[in-house]
Formats: C-alpha cells, sequence, structure tokens
C-alpha cells in the first residue's frame, strides 16, 4: 500500500526543502500539501506555496481558515466561523487522503490539520522556524510525536523529551554554486527582498532612493504583487522613466522562483530584506552581507529577534522602516563599503548553519 504524507503549514520555504529532500530519497511516499491557494481572501494573485508545490507536480488542497485571535472584536467572530469551516474542511481532506503522517510548518493554517489528523489517530510532527515559537506550535507541541526545533533558543517552549534541534530547512540547490549567472554585473550588486508577497513598506523606502541606488549599484528588486498596493505595477512605470543607463542597472521582479533565486543570491553582493526565519537561515547558509528591515508587528517580536542575532555577529545592520529612507541609503553604503568584513563575521554563527536539517527530519519522521 502507498504511504501517504500531508506536509502543511504557513512557512512554504522549509516545506519546499524537505519535499525536494523527500521526492529524492523516498519516492514511494505520495506527498500531498495542504495550504493557501491565493495570497490573501482578497487577493487573486496565486501564493507562492501553491506555484511552487505545482511545479513539483504534487496534489494541491486549499484551505481557507480563521487564525487565533487573543482580542474579541468583529475580526474575532469572522476568524471564529473560518476556523470552524477550516476544522471540518481539514476533516474532509484527512478523510480522503488518509494519511500515514502529518508534517507541520506552524502558522495558523496548521492547526486544525494537525488536530483533525491527530484525532484521526495519523502521526503528527511539526517543525518551528523562529527562535520565539507561536501560539499554533506551542498547541501542535502536545500531541505532536516530535517538535523540530531551528534555534537552541527554542527548546523551552516545548516538551524536552520530544524536541530535536534540526535547524532550518534549505532548499538544497540554494547551496550549490550557481553557473548560470543570469543577473551578472560588473556593478557591485544588490537584492532587495520582501519575501514572496513582498514589503509595501520597504518598497517605498527603496522608490525614494532609487536613483541614488543606481549611480553605484546593479539593483535587483522583488516587488511582490499583492493588489492592495501595485507596487510592481507603480514601480515599472517609474523604471519607464529611468534614463537607458539607469533602466539598464534595475532589474524589477515581482516575484523570483525556486528556478531562479539560486542565481540571484550567487550574483548579490548584499542583500536588503525582511527578518523572516526563512530569509535568515538562507543568509546564513549563504554568508550573505544584509541590511534587515524587521516587521514591525511579527509574532513576539520574532523578525526584531532574527535581526539582532545577525547584528550582534557582525554580518548585517538593522534599519528600523519608521526611519527616514536617507538613513536605509547610508546603511546599504557602509554594508557594501566593508562588506567583506561583515562575511567574515559570518564563522560566528557557524551553530546556526544546518544544510541537512531537511535529511535529519526525513530521518526522524520515517525510523518511527
Amino acid at each position: 500500500m502507498t504511504k501517504k504524507i500531508i506536509i502543511s503549514g504557513g512557512h512554504a520555504s522549509p516545506a519546499l526543502a524537505v519535499i525536494d529532500e523527500l521526492q529524492i530519497n523516498k519516492p514511494e511516499y505520495k506527498i500531498y500539501f495542504v495550504g493557501r491557494k491565493f495570497n490573501n481572501s482578497q487577493d487573486s494573485e496565486l501564493s507562492f506555496e501553491y506555484k511552487e508545490i505545482k511545479l513539483r507536480k504534487i496534489p494541491f488542497y486549499n484551505l481557507n481558515t480563521g487564525r487565533l485571535m487573543r482580542s474579541i472584536s468583529f475580526d474575532t467572530l469572522q476568524n471564529l466561523f473560518l476556523a470552524v469551516r477550516g476544522f471540518i474542511h481539514s476533516w474532509q481532506i484527512i478523510n480522503k487522503i488518509r494519511p500515514h503522517t502529518i508534517l507541520s510548518f506552524g502558522g495558523y493554517l496548521a492547526l486544525p490539520v494537525t488536530i483533525m489528523g491527530w484525532l484521526y489517530g495519523v502521526k503528527i510532527y511539526t517543525h518551528e522556524q523562529t527562535i520565539h515559537p507561536g501560539i499554533t506550535n506551542r498547541i501542535i507541541s502536545v500531541f505532536a510525536k516530535n517538535i523540530f526545533i531551528s534555534y537552541p533558543q527554542s527548546v523551552s517552549f516545548f516538551p524536552k523529551s520530544k524536541t530535536i534541534l534540526t535547524g532550518n530547512p534549505i532548499r538544497h540547490f540554494l547551496l550549490q554554486k550557481s553557473s548560470r549567472n543570469k543577473y551578472k554585473s560588473i556593478l557591485d550588486t544588490i537584492y532587495i527582498t520582501g519575501g514572496s508577497l513582498g514589503s509595501h513598506s520597504l518598497n517605498v523606502h527603496i522608490e525614494n532612493i532609487l536613483q541614488e541606488l543606481l549611480k553605484k549599484y546593479f539593483v535587483i528588486h522583488q516587488t511582490g504583487n499583492v493588489s492592495e498596493y501595485d507596487d510592481f505595477k507603480r514601480l515599472t512605470k517609474l523604471k519607464e522613466g529611468l534614463n537607458e543607463k539607469e533602466r539598464l542597472r534595475y532589474k524589477l521582479i515581482s516575484h523570483v522562483d525556486s528556478r531562479e533565486i539560486a542565481d540571484v543570491y550567487a550574483t548579490s553582493d548584499i542583500v536588503i530584506s525582511r527578518s523572516g526565519a526563512n530569509t535568515v537561515s538562507e543568509l546564513i547558509a549563504l554568508r550573505i552581507p544584509a541590511v534587515l528591515v524587521p516587521l514591525p508587528w511579527s509574532a513576539n517580536d520574532e523578525q526584531k529577534k532574527h535581526a539582532e542575532l545577525l547584528e550582534n555577529a557582525g554580518v548585517a545592520e538593522v534599519f528600523d522602516q519608521e526611519k527616514p529612507s536617507e538613513i536605509l541609503l547610508k546603511l546599504i553604503q557602509k554594508v557594501m563599503m566593508k562588506r567583506d568584513s561583515y562575511e567574515k563575521n559570518y564563522s560566528k554563527l557557524e551553530n546556526y548553519s544546518s544544510p541537512n536539517a531537511a535529511a535529519a527530519i526525513i530521518e526522524t519522521v520515517f525510523k518511527k
């Protein structure tokens, strides 16, 4: 009988790293993915996870569910309704697939999938990407067989006997030196990213200093394509108004898929980005100096904590998005000028580099 595994959760990059490892080393397993088809319920833009899962020819089940809310409001009632619907739909998905194992990557979407799976008698495993775990994984840890963590600081939040430090899975092709050099430039190169959805605040800051950047650097700018802001459309018009030399130095893209991200990283001298767990893990693995712009309202202030980890090691600078854009420009210039020094300081973070995390997770899950 074919063995089946459901992979689910709100963090796509480590999930994809494990999926790629599974497809290579456990081809006998049938993989199913439960996630969000669209970036949000009001947006028609397909999500990063949906695009990547379809590229891998894996069955994708779209799940709409509510978030856990800590205050009472109209949104609380709406989320309660969505959560009930999410639990019912999760049960239907599990009953249809009848998996042997569920591997979660946290986030509110994973909660109904794992609880319904546990009630169904399925083995549950979960992975935590952040230093300070969210409430979802803390709930899941009660009935999970094992909890995999990325940082040693996280162990105190979970049952010690079930917790394993694996690190954060990195997609294997990122660790292989790209030879295509699709974005290669004779200029020093900056890669700017707000994650798969982009960052409106970061995009606006870059818009304010773009012409200064283009005087010296080649800029790869991944904006996201959230319809609420239309940043990609607006910046495309801005690019059209630049002179020819500036246009050639500005590579504007809404999304970087897994077939291109290795090329982008291989070309980049420094990275300007949010400080989500997965971006930080990739920067550590690839040793790329950075200017990090933490999301102010991230859960448990996790992005600030990740940014401070890199800042304290001397591999990155941190920019407060409430500050003027000119300060961001100065930080970019500082890191670019001293990037060799920042890169050498990554030796202080060797214990946080985990190129074999995906394999370690798979070994534990499938030996049980």
